[in-house]
Parts: structure tokens; sequence; C-alpha cells
């Protein structure tokens, strides 16, 4: 793991991810579209999600595309994996295999949600692991990045199990000023 030079928040950290790009901001219509499609069924927002990605960055370079596992009580309440459903539509979109590499074994972890960046480091630095060998390169996908903390932990599980770069594409990104 190195530490990314790439934008002033990541500088200087070291990621088990190479790279981390996003379709859009998160704020105004993305912060309430991401709402809608997370916490109010609102499903098909993932094909939009999706286009949207695909419309803004180019074809990723990865031999498989998987998803960031969800808290497995959000899931139950949900009734679906918002990450899950846009990696598939973005495998489809982009020709490159999907697979789930990962699975989520803290369930007891608290909401990223309500953490600042250094609690939602230590809320899942361990929350994933590797349930299969992964190909050299993954491009792994969540619905947004906040932090970081989330995709770092879940590339650091990827890297540990043998891939040789990860790279870290969301429908919407935090943008700090």
């Amino acid at each position: 793991m190195w530490p990314v030079d790439r934008c002033r928040e990541c500088a200087g950290r070291r990621l088990a991810f190479a790279s981390a790009r996003a379709a859009v901001a998160y704020t105004g219509p993305a912060r309430q579209l991401l709402a809608a499609w997370k916490e109010h069924g609102l499903r098909r927002a993932a094909a939009f999600a999706a286009d949207l990605v695909a419309d803004a960055l180019p074809p990723p370079v990865a031999d498989v595309v998987t998803a960031v596992p969800p808290d497995p009580g959000r899931l139950l309440r949900r009734g679906y994996h918002p990450a899950g459903r846009l990696a598939r539509e973005l495998s489809s979109r982009w020709d490159v295999a999907g697979a789930q590499l990962l699975v989520r074994r803290d369930a007891g972890a608290s909401r990223q949600t309500d953490l600042p960046r250094a609690e939602r480091v230590r809320n899942v630095r361990e929350a994933f692991v590797a349930v299969t060998a992964p190909p050299p390169r993954v491009l792994l996908v969540d619905d947004v990045y906040t932090t970081g903390a989330t995709v770092a932990a879940a590339a650091a599980a990827l890297v540990r199990a043998g891939a040789g770069r990860v790279d870290v594409v969301t429908f919407a990104r935090t943008v700090r000023a």
C-alpha cells in the first residue's frame, strides 16, 4: 500500500486502492437521489446511476467488478444492496466480469454516517474478508465515497487476499473545500 497523491484529502495516506473516481459530487440532487435509492426503495436508480458513471468515467482496466458488501441489518431492512446493483450494472456496461469477492464479517459495527473520519476508519478496519482469491486487477464499487474509510478497508482485504491493484468507482463523492 502506497500513499495516494492524487487529491489533497488522500495525499500522504497509506491506502490499499490505487485510485478512486466518482461520477458526481455528493451534493444537491445527487444526495437526494442517493437517499431515495438507498433508504426509500428507488431500485431503478441503480441503472440511472450506472449510466451517469459510465458516461463520466472511462472504462476501467480490470479483471473483475465487485461491490463493497452490505451491512446485513441494512440489507435485510432494504431488501436489496444498492452498491451491488450498481456493480452489476457497471459490469454489464463495461463488459467486465462481475463477482462478489468480499463479505462483511463485522455486523456489529456502527453506522458510518454518524461517525467522524478517524472513527470510521477504526469502525471498518477489519470488517471485510475475501471469500475467494481475487484476480490481479479489481474494480471495487460503492454507491458513495465520503471519507474513503469503507472502500479502503474493503480494498485492504482484497490486497491481503492477493489482488495486485484495486481501483474504486462510486456514483458520488463528498468533495471537501
